[in-house]
């Protein structure tokens, strides 16, 4: 992610299975055109024999996708104006979208306004209005548009459109909001949910909000209250902070696809393997709020990073590590993001056994991510975020990946976002990408076109269930004590 919220929380027009009515034209040629709404053939003419093209973009489209990374509150959550920064047409302009309008210009007291409860949806658009021109053909922008025009009936963003959009955002934002989106518009089989309130959600929709165990607060500060609490345990020194984490793991790892951290924002992923003892003198000082030294600060999260991760590896969990790009604006530190490739494949190195997810395509650095993945069996890449990131260079790693690493550690897609709504744009703006992708690399002489058609269901699902055991954890959720 995306992963830093900074503090802001942050069908009636073809909700058709499987993305039902996005054609041809739309996985090839875009968003441009209509989103591809193909020109009606004569009644008399015979119907043509597709091409390569026409049937790669026919199979992306029609094949379910699996989701592998998402911040999406539980739609209960969500219907009660909850998990997002305002319960109006603005929140579709809350995650990641907001940053390229300051970045544009936007002063940051007129981002707050926007994405606040105060202002009329009237005054909200007079608000953005000056600087969407400049952001909406961004990735951002763009999976906006899509969410406007395919949920809202909205084609065209304009003042005279916004009681309409309100009218509309109120209309679907009802019990089935996210089987509409999510299933029915967007073609997606089940999501994996990063969730940034708690360790782990007790989903009420288990098998299509599957969830991580978020170990941050596990490995990095650590966040003693907010996980011994729930886990009924008093914590006194290292020895009852391992009881902790193992509780975490003992009680959810069943249900959970993965273990997800976004240490990245916070320090390298230069993690050593240090020895308890070392560490248990640094902890001791957390405990009494004493403040620790760098070396001390490094030395714990260092320890504890490589117990969560044994333990992950112990209950068959894939490790999900954020790299590269930061949200958010004008505060990344991109020398330490450059490192972090580099330190990822440290990670491979050292810990053999365990299956790391590496998010983003690292972006920028991905092309050594390519290095990485080709080189080490336990090294996957998720494209999660990275098409709204820059669209242009995920569909180009894509095609340099399905020539360079095995094809079984691709994971296409993750929509990242905590507004259900840009979902469905993220993944219109990946499907087209990853159409696209194929089709070069078959017009480039790379593929044969049955190549190319028998990479689309691996790659948009096949990958995913079997790098996490969706099977199993499928029939695991539906009898979840919770559901």
């Amino acid at each position: 992610m995306s992963d830093d919220t900074s503090g802001r929380g942050c069908s009636r027009r073809g909700a058709l299975k499987s993305l039902g009515g996005m054609g041809t034209a739309a996985a090839l040629g875009g968003l441009a055109a209509g989103e591809g709404a193909a020109a009606e053939r004569p009644a008399a003419e015979e119907p043509r024999p597709a091409s390569a093209q026409e049937e790669i973009a026919e199979r992306v489209r029609a094949t379910p996708l699996v989701d592998t990374h998402e911040h999406l509150p539980d739609e209960e959550v969500r219907l009660r104006g909850e998990g997002v920064c305002c319960d109006d047409w603005a929140v579709l302009f809350s995650h990641y979208l907001d940053s390229d309008l300051v970045v544009a210009g936007m002063p940051p007291g007129a981002r707050d306004q926007l994405l606040s409860a105060g202002p009329d949806p009237l005054e909200k658009w007079r608000l953005l209005a000056p600087y969407w021109p400049a952001v909406r053909n961004t990735g951002y922008g763009r999976a906006v548009q899509v969410a406007l025009r395919e949920l809202y009936g909205i084609e065209e963003l304009s003042e005279a459109v916004i009681p309409a959009l309100q009218q509309a955002y109120e209309a679907l934002r009802k019990p089935g909001m996210y089987q509409k989106v999510l299933v029915e518009a967007a073609g997606i089989e089940s999501c994996q949910v990063n969730c940034l309130w708690r360790p782990y959600r007790e989903s009420r929709q288990p098998t299509l909000l599957m969830q991580d165990i978020s170990f941050l607060g596990l490995h990095l500060g650590p966040e003693i209250d907010v996980f011994a609490g729930p886990a009924g345990k008093e914590v006194r020194d290292l020895a009852d902070w391992h009881g902790v984490i193992d509780w975490w793991f003992d009680t959810y790892a069943r249900y959970a696809v993965a273990v997800k951290s976004q240490g990245a924002y916070r320090r390298g992923l230069d993690h050593d393997d240090v020895p308890a003892e070392r560490a248990e003198p640094a902890f001791r000082k957390v405990l009494a709020q004493e403040p620790l030294l760098a070396a001390e600060q490094k030395d714990l999260e260092d320890h504890l990073f490589w117990y969560c991760v044994r333990r992950a590896t112990e209950h068959g969990l894939p490790v999900k590590l954020h790299l590269g790009y930061y949200a958010g604006e004008n505060y990344m530190p991109l020398g330490r993001v450059e490192r972090n490739v580099a330190q990822a494949s440290d990670l491979c190195r050292l810990s053999p056994d365990t299956r790391f997810v590496f998010m983003h395509i690292a972006y920028p650095c991905w092309q050594e991510l390519l290095a990485v993945a080709k080189h080490y069996a336990n090294a996957y890449v998720d494209m999660c975020w990275a098409w709204i990131i820059d669209p242009v260079s995920s569909k180009e790693f894509l095609k340099r990946f399905l020539v360079t690493a095995p094809s079984n550690k691709i994971l296409p897609f993750g929509g990242d976002y905590i507004p259900v709504e840009p979902v469905l744009g993220h993944a219109r703006l990946a499907r087209q990408g990853i159409a696209r992708a194929l089709v070069e690399l078959v017009e480039e002489g790379w593929l044969s076109p049955r190549d190319a058609l028998e990479l689309v269901e691996p790659i948009l699902r096949g990958n995913a269930r079997a790098l996490f055991r969706l099977e199993e954890k499928e029939r695991n959720l539906s009898a979840a004590p919770w559901r």
